[in-house]
């Protein structure tokens, strides 16, 4: 399938093109000039220095002449910039955020993915926000590329042409797994994507991992499969996946599976104690990973989960209690 393009692709890819022209060129001239010069006044030819005396009209020309160059290509490159910030009142509306280290994308109607849908020739204008540290939304594909700083909500858009994926990169270094905070925008023919935002069929694939993708659980007495899928999903929606894992894999955290139960190595003020993994250890490993640092995993900045209400937090700790 071919990656597809946007509607800025087209005349970045000229501006760029016309910016390497001129520099080309200008690298030739130069380096004309400059072989000219060396075998004009070279030492055979002349032993004796000569006074040069400058000429006016000369450096008029060499300083106009790259003046209106460089002014052309600024003038096309703010001509792209500004077609760039100006969001038609159309668009249609996503929202990006992102945290270490993964993409997630919210639509209107209450949808969530871990991939960006959308619909061909339609404008789409994305506003983007972080959780936690400053990453750069890029879609190289669609020569589109905005930084997503927390605090604040920074905003693209595009206008994709062609249908098929193209890759989403995170282009600002934003911690270990920052060469993995991957994803695709998929851009879908207008009937495919209007069934898929309005629910009448399941494809593409929703972006919370399937319970059976997991490891088998343990039941638990009073733990339903329902509530399994919305601990889950908590767990989806605050990045816990990102580095924690339900299968006993290594990761960037300690897996989660077989962790309820176990004694925790942890530092504590720098110093090393042994605490067992209840409910009320994962209750303070979720709300304040700082105050207890697991031995190992000590250099892993793991962001609080302080926004949790009780419900969703008894959630997590009941599904981890499950993994066995």
């Amino acid at each position: 399938m071919t990656t597809p393009v946007s509607s800025f692709t087209e005349t970045f890819d000229a501006i760029f093109l016309a910016i390497v022209i001129f520099s080309v060129i200008t690298l030739l001239l130069i380096t004309a000039f400059m072989v000219y010069f060396v075998i004009r006044y070279n030492r055979k030819r002349h032993p004796r220095a000569e006074p040069i005396h400058g000429n006016t009209t000369l450096e008029i020309i060499w300083t106009v002449i790259p003046l209106l160059i460089v002014s052309g290509m600024f003038y096309y490159g703010y001509e792209g910039f500004r077609y760039l910030r100006e969001v038609p009142e159309d668009a249609f509306s996503v929202n990006v955020v992102g945290r270490m280290w993964d993409w997630t994308f919210q639509y209107e109607n209450g949808k969530t993915s871990d991939k960006l849908y959308v619909p061909l020739d339609r404008n789409v204008k994305l506003s983007m926000t972080s959780l936690d540290v400053n990453h750069s939304f890029f879609i190289p594909a669609f020569r589109v590329k905005e930084d997503v700083v927390p605090g604040r909500t920074t905003y693209l858009w595009f206008k994709p042409q062609t249908v098929g994926p193209a890759d989403v990169f995170c282009a600002e270094y934003c911690g270990q797994r920052h060469a993995y905070m991957l994803s695709e925008v998929v851009v879908l023919e207008p009937e495919v994507f209007e069934r898929w935002y309005t629910g009448e069929e399941t494809a593409p694939p929703a972006a919370v991992p399937s319970a059976t993708d997991a490891a088998p659980a343990r039941e638990v007495t009073g733990f339903t499969e329902d509530q399994r899928e919305r601990a889950r999903k908590v767990l989806w929606d605050n990045g816990c996946f990102s580095c924690h894992t339900t299968d006993g894999s290594e990761n960037l955290g300690p897996s989660l599976k077989g962790l309820y139960g176990q004694d925790r190595y942890v530092l504590v003020d720098g110093q090393e104690r042994v605490i067992p993994a209840d409910g009320d250890y994962l209750r303070r490993a979720i709300v304040d990973p700082d105050a207890e640092l697991v031995k190992g995993y000590d250099g892993v900045i793991m962001p609080p989960a302080d926004d949790l209400d009780p419900e969703e937090l008894n959630l997590i700790i009941e599904y981890i209690k499950s993994l066995r």
